[in-house]
């Protein structure tokens, strides 16, 4: 695995952090959420962050690894940049909730296997 894709799996680990940290410090569940826009915000932006940084990951790493849908990580992030308005709060709710937590633990499992 390159060094580049060692650092962006160690960001995309920051920022599910910074997910889960916005979620205890709000104490959200959907309905905080939806109605709360700083953390919506903060949430959003973070989903933005690592769908931008796994559009950067080589290819030879998406074939390796490829029990994540990188594919689909990185259209969430171009539906919430270019059509913010028109996402579905619950769908990225439930995104946060259950697969934030699976590509945490993917890419620590990676990296555990790398560093």
């Amino acid at each position: 695995m390159k060094d580049r894709d060692i650092t962006i799996l160690k960001k995309v680990v920051q920022y599910t952090d910074e997910i889960n940290g916005t979620i205890e410090r709000f104490e959200l569940d959907y309905s905080k959420f939806k109605d709360d826009y700083i953390a919506k915000n903060a949430i959003s932006m973070c989903i933005l962050q690592i769908g931008e940084l796994a559009g950067k990951l080589t290819d030879e790493f998406k074939a390796k690894y490829n029990k994540m849908p990188w594919r689909d990580i990185v259209a969430i992030r171009n539906r919430a940049a270019h059509a913010y308005e028109s996402v579905d709060m619950e769908m990225l709710w439930q995104t946060v909730i259950n697969r934030i937590p699976e590509l945490k633990s993917y890419c620590e499992e990676i990296l555990g296997g790398e560093i």
